[in-house]
């Protein structure tokens, strides 16, 4: 389906060749039933939010929020603040830590690089706290907490707030489904260098701990194209998993919390997968140039100019035969002269089912310059005829 909305009454006439290729584009919304108790899941390379269940609720993220430990390590990495040959202390604190660990002592020095290998690959509580008190501006992890949660604020990140850099269960610590996404798509876009290591599936540390030298993250290997990010677990939690994938041109990054068992975490995780490549599929909506409306122009030395897709626009929709993909043109008419050529003056906007709307700029095809006083003045007399042409019509 195809509408057009302006200021004033539009013109009747509709674009019919364009009207039918929409309706090829006819297709639904599939839902997945998932059995996290939270979830979001969305389409990287078109920003489409496939699942979203409880997404912005601040939960407990368990070692989940290590990544945001990574991607402030990684950010002091890029400037130069730390170095990855450069080895660390460990503190006796850090040695305390329980949990998933990679045995450190207070006798050791540790390269930055194994450290944020055994944080990604082990999950290492200990290697987290040597990070943290390294970039902290009192060598505390409470103050790497502050600058955690400073950083996710200018991420974007709304729901989160961290009070220690492992994931170790606290009564404030929290982050949203939506937040961890998030931060998985700035990790992979951010930090392309780094990001293999969450592909790793096993990184025997020191050969010091033999039963934990085996990444958690039950999709890698599996050939499905998954490469991160980070499972978690804690009590009050249940299991969890911040995890992505690719296949083709296309990548998924997916969050969920709450399941039950490891079993479980894998077998929802690997099922969300599936879902979300079969089911749906990247499509050309508009492409660059296609004519979607007329627009009235007002003062012009032209009457009329067209608005026009400025770029091929691509969306991910749902595979199966169901919904329409609705159309809908907005733009003030008439538009005031001068105009330049490619000038937005419109844009179009497209639902599909229960997914986000895709928005399309449209430009104007030409340029039209400021007209006379005689220009004006027949501008003027055919939009006032339009209104009371249209006026008349109403009342019959």
């Amino acid at each position: 389906m195809f509408r057009k909305r302006s200021a004033t009454p539009p013109n009747p006439r509709l674009l019919w060749p364009v009207l039918v290729s929409f309706m090829v584009l006819a297709l639904p919304t599939q839902g997945f039933e998932t059995k996290a108790t939270s979830a979001f899941v969305i389409d990287q390379s078109t920003g489409t939010v496939l699942l979203s269940k409880n997404a912005d609720v601040p939960l407990p993220p368990a070692s989940m929020s290590k990544l945001m430990t990574l991607y402030v390590a990684f950010e002091a990495l890029k400037d130069g603040r730390l170095r990855l040959d450069e080895k660390l202390p460990v503190s006796q604190y850090a040695m305390s830590l329980g949990g998933s660990t990679m045995f450190l002592d207070t006798t050791d020095r540790v390269s930055v690089e194994d450290l944020l290998r055994g944080i990604i690959v082990l999950s290492g509580n200990d290697a987290c706290v040597v990070i943290a008190e390294a970039l902290s501006p009192d060598g505390t992890e409470a103050g790497f907490a502050r600058i955690m949660n400073e950083r996710a604020r200018q991420i974007g990140l709304k729901n989160t707030n961290l009070v220690n850099a492992s994931g170790w269960p606290a009564p404030n610590h929290r982050m949203s489904m939506r937040d961890l996404a998030t931060l998985a798509d700035r990790l992979i876009t951010d930090f392309p260098r780094y990001y293999p290591w969450f592909a790793e599936q096993e990184f025997g540390f020191d050969g010091r701990a033999p039963m934990n030298s085996r990444n958690r993250n039950p999709l890698l290997g599996l050939d499905i194209g998954a490469d991160g990010l980070k499972t978690g677990h804690t009590q009050e939690a249940g299991y969890s998993l911040v995890g992505s994938a690719t296949q083709g041109d296309r990548r998924t990054i997916f969050v969920i919390a709450g399941l039950e068992s490891v079993r479980e975490r894998a077998e929802e995780a690997e099922a969300i997968i599936g879902w979300s490549f079969r089911q749906f599929q990247a499509k050309t909506i508009a492409k660059a140039g296609t004519q979607f409306a007329e627009v009235d122009v007002w003062r012009g030395e032209l009457a009329k100019v067209n608005l026009i897709a400025a770029n091929d626009v691509e969306a991910l929709l749902p595979i199966l035969n169901g919904d329409s993909l609705i159309g809908e043109v907005i733009y003030d008419n008439p538009i005031e002269a001068p105009i330049s050529a490619g000038q937005e003056i419109g844009k179009l906007v497209f639902t599909a089912g229960n997914l986000p709307q895709v928005t399309v700029p449209l430009v104007a095809d030409r340029s039209v310059g400021s007209g006379g006083i005689l220009a004006q003045f027949i501008a003027a007399a055919r939009i006032l005829f339009r209104k009371v042409q249209t006026t008349a019509e109403s009342a019959i």
